[in-house]
Protein backbone atom coordinates (compact mmCIF):
# COMPACT_ATOMS: atom_id res chain seq x y z
CA UNK A 1 0.00 0.00 0.00
CA UNK A 2 3.04 2.49 1.09
CA UNK A 3 5.08 1.76 -2.27
CA UNK A 4 1.54 2.70 -4.69
CA UNK A 5 0.99 5.79 -2.17
CA UNK A 6 4.39 6.87 -2.79
CA UNK A 7 3.38 6.94 -6.34
CA UNK A 8 0.65 8.49 -6.51
CA UNK A 9 2.11 11.42 -4.32
CA UNK A 10 5.38 11.24 -7.04
CA UNK A 11 2.64 11.36 -9.87
CA UNK A 12 0.54 14.81 -8.36
CA UNK A 13 4.17 16.70 -8.11
CA UNK A 14 4.43 15.46 -11.61
CA UNK A 15 1.29 16.85 -12.10
CA UNK A 16 2.02 19.93 -10.75
CA UNK A 17 5.05 20.88 -12.53
CA UNK A 18 3.10 19.89 -15.82
CA UNK A 19 0.22 22.14 -14.71
CA UNK A 20 2.54 25.46 -14.55
CA UNK A 21 4.37 24.33 -18.22
CA UNK A 22 3.53 27.19 -20.70
CA UNK A 23 3.02 24.66 -23.57
CA UNK A 24 0.10 22.66 -21.11
CA UNK A 25 -1.32 25.64 -20.30
CA UNK A 26 -1.90 26.70 -23.93
CA UNK A 27 -3.64 23.34 -24.80
CA UNK A 28 -6.71 23.92 -23.38
CA UNK A 29 -7.84 19.82 -23.65
CA UNK A 30 -4.47 18.62 -21.49
CA UNK A 31 -4.89 21.70 -18.89
CA UNK A 32 -8.11 20.38 -18.67
CA UNK A 33 -7.30 16.49 -18.75
CA UNK A 34 -4.55 17.21 -15.81
CA UNK A 35 -6.02 19.38 -14.33
CA UNK A 36 -9.54 16.46 -13.60
CA UNK A 37 -6.54 14.17 -12.38
CA UNK A 38 -4.69 15.95 -9.99
CA UNK A 39 -7.78 17.12 -8.57
CA UNK A 40 -8.74 13.47 -8.24
CA UNK A 41 -5.65 12.56 -6.39
CA UNK A 42 -5.36 15.86 -4.21
CA UNK A 43 -7.87 13.69 -1.09
CA UNK A 44 -5.47 10.92 -1.70
CA UNK A 45 -2.39 12.63 -1.07
CA UNK A 46 -3.27 14.93 1.69
CA UNK A 47 -4.78 12.08 3.67
CA UNK A 48 -1.43 10.67 3.13
CA UNK A 49 1.12 13.28 3.64
CA UNK A 50 -1.33 13.54 7.36
CA UNK A 51 -0.64 9.22 7.26
CA UNK A 52 3.21 10.19 7.65
CA UNK A 53 3.38 13.25 10.03
CA UNK A 54 1.32 11.29 12.36
CA UNK A 55 3.66 7.77 11.52
CA UNK A 56 6.80 10.24 12.64
CA UNK A 57 4.65 11.90 15.39
CA UNK A 58 4.30 8.56 16.81
CA UNK A 59 7.58 7.50 16.32
CA UNK A 60 9.05 10.48 18.24
CA UNK A 61 6.40 10.05 21.27
CA UNK A 62 8.08 6.77 21.35
CA UNK A 63 11.60 7.52 21.77
CA UNK A 64 10.40 10.26 24.29
CA UNK A 65 8.77 7.35 26.79
CA UNK A 66 12.17 5.79 26.48
CA UNK A 67 13.77 8.92 28.12
CA UNK A 68 13.46 9.52 31.92
CA UNK A 69 10.04 11.64 32.50
CA UNK A 70 8.71 12.84 35.88
CA UNK A 71 5.10 10.80 36.22
CA UNK A 72 3.18 13.59 34.74
CA UNK A 73 4.75 13.90 31.28
CA UNK A 74 4.83 10.00 31.12
CA UNK A 75 1.09 9.79 31.18
CA UNK A 76 0.87 12.94 28.78
CA UNK A 77 2.90 11.18 26.30
CA UNK A 78 1.38 7.92 26.76
CA UNK A 79 -2.26 10.08 26.22
CA UNK A 80 -0.69 11.63 23.23
CA UNK A 81 0.61 8.02 21.55
CA UNK A 82 -3.24 6.59 22.01
CA UNK A 83 -4.48 9.35 20.30
CA UNK A 84 -1.81 9.27 17.46
CA UNK A 85 -2.40 5.49 17.11
CA UNK A 86 -5.94 6.03 16.89
CA UNK A 87 -5.75 8.66 14.31
CA UNK A 88 -2.87 6.59 12.24
CA UNK A 89 -5.59 2.95 12.32
CA UNK A 90 -8.73 5.85 10.81
CA UNK A 91 -6.08 7.12 8.20
CA UNK A 92 -5.16 3.57 7.28
CA UNK A 93 -8.69 2.41 6.62
CA UNK A 94 -9.30 5.89 4.57
CA UNK A 95 -6.19 5.26 2.13
CA UNK A 96 -7.40 1.40 1.90
CA UNK A 97 -10.78 2.81 0.33
CA UNK A 98 -8.97 6.00 -1.28
CA UNK A 99 -6.86 3.28 -3.18
CA UNK A 100 -9.75 1.33 -4.20
CA UNK A 101 -10.46 2.08 -8.39
CA UNK A 102 -12.99 5.03 -8.14
CA UNK A 103 -16.13 4.96 -10.45
CA UNK A 104 -15.07 7.39 -13.40
CA UNK A 105 -18.65 8.78 -13.57
CA UNK A 106 -19.29 9.41 -9.92
CA UNK A 107 -18.38 13.53 -10.29
CA UNK A 108 -20.71 13.59 -13.17
CA UNK A 109 -24.20 15.46 -13.92
CA UNK A 110 -27.09 12.97 -13.68
CA UNK A 111 -30.50 12.50 -15.77
CA UNK A 112 -32.51 10.73 -13.62
CA UNK A 113 -36.30 9.16 -15.52
CA UNK A 114 -38.96 8.10 -12.95
CA UNK A 115 -42.24 6.35 -14.04
CA UNK A 116 -45.22 5.45 -12.49
CA UNK A 117 -45.59 1.43 -12.39
CA UNK A 118 -48.07 -0.70 -10.93
CA UNK A 119 -50.61 1.04 -9.22
CA UNK A 120 -52.21 3.66 -11.74
CA UNK A 121 -52.55 6.87 -10.59
CA UNK A 122 -51.31 6.39 -7.20
CA UNK A 123 -47.99 5.06 -8.88
CA UNK A 124 -47.79 8.91 -10.47
CA UNK A 125 -48.71 10.08 -7.18
CA UNK A 126 -45.57 8.41 -6.20
CA UNK A 127 -43.82 9.21 -8.38
CA UNK A 128 -44.23 13.11 -8.24
CA UNK A 129 -43.08 12.52 -4.32
CA UNK A 130 -40.36 11.02 -5.40
CA UNK A 131 -39.38 13.72 -7.68
CA UNK A 132 -40.14 15.92 -5.03
CA UNK A 133 -37.80 14.36 -2.89
CA UNK A 134 -34.90 13.96 -5.35
CA UNK A 135 -35.42 17.59 -6.38
CA UNK A 136 -34.94 18.53 -2.41
CA UNK A 137 -31.92 16.39 -2.00
CA UNK A 138 -30.39 18.00 -4.85
CA UNK A 139 -31.05 21.39 -3.33
CA UNK A 140 -29.77 20.83 0.07
CA UNK A 141 -26.49 19.76 -1.94
CA UNK A 142 -26.40 23.13 -4.13
CA UNK A 143 -26.78 20.98 -7.39
CA UNK A 144 -29.53 22.45 -10.07
CA UNK A 145 -32.88 20.71 -11.04
CA UNK A 146 -33.85 20.89 -14.83
CA UNK A 147 -36.91 19.13 -15.98
CA UNK A 148 -35.88 17.41 -19.33
CA UNK A 149 -39.55 16.29 -19.62
CA UNK A 150 -42.44 15.84 -18.07
CA UNK A 151 -45.79 13.76 -18.48
CA UNK A 152 -48.05 14.69 -15.87
CA UNK A 153 -51.55 13.31 -14.93
CA UNK A 154 -54.45 15.34 -13.99
CA UNK A 155 -54.43 15.17 -10.27
CA UNK A 156 -50.84 16.15 -9.45
CA UNK A 157 -48.51 12.69 -10.57
CA UNK A 158 -46.19 12.09 -13.39
CA UNK A 159 -46.83 8.77 -15.61
CA UNK A 160 -43.33 9.76 -16.64
CA UNK A 161 -40.86 12.61 -15.36
CA UNK A 162 -37.42 12.87 -16.73
CA UNK A 163 -34.80 15.81 -15.15
CA UNK A 164 -31.43 16.56 -14.72
CA UNK A 165 -29.60 17.48 -11.76
CA UNK A 166 -25.79 19.36 -12.49
CA UNK A 167 -23.25 19.48 -9.60
CA UNK A 168 -20.13 17.57 -8.84
CA UNK A 169 -20.35 14.81 -7.52
CA UNK A 170 -24.41 14.24 -7.94
CA UNK A 171 -23.84 10.80 -9.68
CA UNK A 172 -21.35 8.95 -7.29
CA UNK A 173 -23.97 10.02 -4.46
CA UNK A 174 -27.54 8.97 -6.60
CA UNK A 175 -26.31 5.96 -8.92
CA UNK A 176 -27.69 3.55 -5.95
CA UNK A 177 -30.91 4.86 -6.44
CA UNK A 178 -31.88 2.49 -9.68
CA UNK A 179 -34.31 0.31 -9.02
CA UNK A 180 -38.35 -0.46 -8.20
CA UNK A 181 -39.47 1.90 -5.55
CA UNK A 182 -42.84 0.38 -3.72
CA UNK A 183 -45.27 2.79 -1.71
CA UNK A 184 -47.54 1.05 1.24
CA UNK A 185 -50.55 3.51 1.89
CA UNK A 186 -54.11 4.54 2.27
CA UNK A 187 -54.60 6.36 -1.37
CA UNK A 188 -56.49 9.78 -0.65
CA UNK A 189 -59.62 8.23 -3.23
CA UNK A 190 -60.21 4.83 -0.91
CA UNK A 191 -62.60 4.65 1.22
CA UNK A 192 -62.20 1.94 3.43
CA UNK A 193 -58.89 2.68 4.42
CA UNK A 194 -57.65 -0.26 2.95
CA UNK A 195 -53.55 0.42 2.39
CA UNK A 196 -52.24 0.03 -1.16
CA UNK A 197 -49.15 -1.15 -2.57
CA UNK A 198 -47.81 0.78 -5.36
CA UNK A 199 -44.57 0.97 -7.60
CA UNK A 200 -42.47 3.49 -9.25
CA UNK A 201 -39.32 2.66 -11.28
CA UNK A 202 -36.33 5.16 -11.01
CA UNK A 203 -33.38 5.43 -13.87
CA UNK A 204 -29.83 7.23 -13.55
CA UNK A 205 -27.88 8.07 -16.16
CA UNK A 206 -24.50 9.16 -15.58
CA UNK A 207 -24.30 12.90 -18.39
CA UNK A 208 -22.08 11.77 -21.06
CA UNK A 209 -19.94 14.07 -22.87
CA UNK A 210 -19.67 14.07 -27.26
CA UNK A 211 -16.23 12.38 -26.65
CA UNK A 212 -17.54 9.69 -24.55
CA UNK A 213 -20.53 8.47 -27.12
CA UNK A 214 -19.84 9.08 -30.99
CA UNK A 215 -23.61 9.90 -32.12
CA UNK A 216 -23.32 10.33 -35.57
CA UNK A 217 -26.15 13.02 -37.30
CA UNK A 218 -26.92 10.16 -39.70
CA UNK A 219 -27.94 7.68 -37.36
CA UNK A 220 -30.45 9.95 -35.82
CA UNK A 221 -33.69 10.25 -37.32
CA UNK A 222 -35.63 13.80 -36.23
CA UNK A 223 -39.06 14.06 -35.88
CA UNK A 224 -41.20 16.61 -35.23
CA UNK A 225 -45.19 17.74 -33.65
CA UNK A 226 -46.74 19.74 -31.63
CA UNK A 227 -46.97 19.63 -28.31
CA UNK A 228 -49.30 18.97 -25.61
CA UNK A 229 -50.52 20.35 -22.05
CA UNK A 230 -49.07 23.23 -20.88
CA UNK A 231 -47.84 25.54 -22.66
CA UNK A 232 -50.22 28.55 -23.30
CA UNK A 233 -51.30 29.62 -27.02
CA UNK A 234 -48.81 27.32 -28.74
CA UNK A 235 -49.41 24.53 -27.68
CA UNK A 236 -50.90 22.26 -30.68
CA UNK A 237 -50.46 25.26 -33.39
CA UNK A 238 -46.17 25.28 -34.07
CA UNK A 239 -44.23 22.39 -34.18
CA UNK A 240 -42.10 22.79 -31.19
CA UNK A 241 -41.85 19.05 -29.85
CA UNK A 242 -39.07 16.61 -30.88
CA UNK A 243 -38.60 12.97 -30.79
CA UNK A 244 -35.19 11.62 -31.72
CA UNK A 245 -34.30 8.10 -32.77
CA UNK A 246 -31.16 6.58 -32.47
CA UNK A 247 -31.22 4.26 -35.21
CA UNK A 248 -28.15 1.61 -34.38
CA UNK A 249 -30.12 1.06 -30.76
CA UNK A 250 -33.54 1.73 -31.24
CA UNK A 251 -33.14 4.10 -28.64
CA UNK A 252 -35.94 6.82 -28.37
CA UNK A 253 -36.28 10.19 -26.99
CA UNK A 254 -38.83 13.10 -26.75
CA UNK A 255 -38.81 16.25 -25.58
CA UNK A 256 -41.57 19.18 -25.62
CA UNK A 257 -41.20 21.14 -22.20
CA UNK A 258 -39.76 24.21 -24.27
CA UNK A 259 -41.72 26.16 -26.47
CA UNK A 260 -38.12 26.10 -28.93
CA UNK A 261 -37.89 23.28 -31.20
CA UNK A 262 -33.99 24.06 -30.80
CA UNK A 263 -34.29 23.92 -27.57
CA UNK A 264 -36.09 21.22 -27.06
CA UNK A 265 -33.67 19.19 -29.61
CA UNK A 266 -30.62 20.18 -27.40
CA UNK A 267 -32.14 18.60 -24.67
CA UNK A 268 -33.72 15.53 -26.23
CA UNK A 269 -29.87 14.86 -27.58
CA UNK A 270 -28.56 15.16 -24.06
CA UNK A 271 -30.76 12.77 -22.77
CA UNK A 272 -30.35 10.73 -25.87
CA UNK A 273 -26.43 10.90 -25.25
CA UNK A 274 -26.98 9.44 -22.15
CA UNK A 275 -29.31 6.71 -22.56
CA UNK A 276 -26.70 5.70 -25.36
CA UNK A 277 -24.27 5.59 -22.81
CA UNK A 278 -25.65 3.80 -20.52
CA UNK A 279 -26.65 0.90 -22.81
CA UNK A 280 -23.19 0.83 -23.77
CA UNK A 281 -22.03 0.19 -19.99
CA UNK A 282 -24.73 -2.23 -18.95
CA UNK A 283 -24.47 -4.08 -22.20
CA UNK A 284 -19.98 -4.08 -20.97
CA UNK A 285 -20.89 -4.43 -16.75
CA UNK A 286 -22.87 -7.69 -18.03
CA UNK A 287 -19.78 -9.25 -19.50
CA UNK A 288 -18.34 -8.68 -15.75
CA UNK A 289 -20.48 -10.20 -13.37
CA UNK A 290 -18.24 -9.95 -10.68
CA UNK A 291 -18.80 -6.04 -11.18
CA UNK A 292 -22.42 -6.39 -11.03
CA UNK A 293 -22.01 -8.06 -7.68
CA UNK A 294 -20.36 -5.16 -6.46
CA UNK A 295 -22.41 -2.56 -7.29
CA UNK A 296 -25.12 -2.27 -4.38
CA UNK A 297 -27.91 -1.67 -6.53
CA UNK A 298 -26.79 0.23 -10.47
CA UNK A 299 -27.59 -2.73 -12.32
CA UNK A 300 -30.83 -4.21 -12.64
CA UNK A 301 -33.40 -1.88 -12.92
CA UNK A 302 -36.40 -4.59 -12.62
CA UNK A 303 -34.93 -5.15 -8.60
CA UNK A 304 -37.02 -3.43 -5.96
CA UNK A 305 -34.38 -1.93 -3.89
CA UNK A 306 -36.75 0.35 -1.03
CA UNK A 307 -40.18 0.04 0.51
CA UNK A 308 -41.67 3.67 1.93
CA UNK A 309 -44.46 2.26 4.15
CA UNK A 310 -46.56 5.71 5.31
CA UNK A 311 -48.79 4.05 8.14
CA UNK A 312 -45.36 3.20 10.07
CA UNK A 313 -43.46 6.23 9.21
CA UNK A 314 -41.18 3.88 7.73
CA UNK A 315 -38.33 3.35 5.17
CA UNK A 316 -36.51 0.45 4.31
CA UNK A 317 -33.69 -0.47 1.88
CA UNK A 318 -34.15 -3.84 1.05
CA UNK A 319 -30.52 -4.57 -0.92
CA UNK A 320 -28.74 -3.29 3.05
CA UNK A 321 -31.28 -4.24 5.25
CA UNK A 322 -31.49 -0.62 6.57
CA UNK A 323 -34.75 0.41 8.06
CA UNK A 324 -35.47 4.15 8.93
CA UNK A 325 -38.66 5.24 11.05
CA UNK A 326 -38.20 8.63 9.44
CA UNK A 327 -39.68 8.55 5.83
CA UNK A 328 -41.34 12.11 6.43
CA UNK A 329 -37.56 13.44 7.00
CA UNK A 330 -37.17 11.44 4.08
CA UNK A 331 -39.22 12.29 1.35
CA UNK A 332 -38.43 16.06 2.26
CA UNK A 333 -34.74 15.29 1.13
CA UNK A 334 -33.07 14.51 3.99
CA UNK A 335 -32.13 11.18 2.13
CA UNK A 336 -28.06 11.15 3.68
CA UNK A 337 -28.50 8.31 6.48
CA UNK A 338 -29.95 6.03 3.39
CA UNK A 339 -26.87 7.50 1.09
CA UNK A 340 -24.00 7.45 3.50
CA UNK A 341 -25.30 3.57 3.99
CA UNK A 342 -25.27 2.54 0.33
CA UNK A 343 -21.55 4.03 -0.24
CA UNK A 344 -20.33 2.66 2.95
CA UNK A 345 -21.36 -0.70 1.95
CA UNK A 346 -20.41 -0.41 -1.76
CA UNK A 347 -16.89 0.91 -0.58
CA UNK A 348 -16.97 -1.97 1.80
CA UNK A 349 -17.68 -4.66 -0.64
CA UNK A 350 -14.92 -2.66 -3.36
CA UNK A 351 -12.44 -3.03 -0.73
CA UNK A 352 -12.74 -6.57 -0.07
CA UNK A 353 -12.74 -7.52 -3.75
CA UNK A 354 -10.08 -5.46 -4.19
CA UNK A 355 -8.08 -7.63 -1.14
CA UNK A 356 -8.71 -10.88 -2.13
Amino acid sequence: MLDRLESVEHRYEKLNQLLMDPDIISDSKKLREYSKEQSDLQETVEAYREYKEVREQISDTKSMLEEKLDAEMREMAKEELSELEDREEELTARLKILLVPKDPNDDKNVIMEIRGAAGGEEAALFASNLYRMYSRFAEVQGWKTEVMEANATGTGGYKEIIFMINGKGAYSKLKFENGAHRVQRVPETESGGRIHTSTATVAVLPEAEEVEVEIHEKDIRVDTFASSGPGGQSVNTTMSAVRLTHLPTGTVVSCQDEKSQIKNKEKAMKVLRARVYDKFQQEAQAEYDQNRKLAVGTGDRSERIRTYNFPQNRVTDHRIGLTIQKLDQILEGKLDEVVDALIVEDQSSRLQAAEE
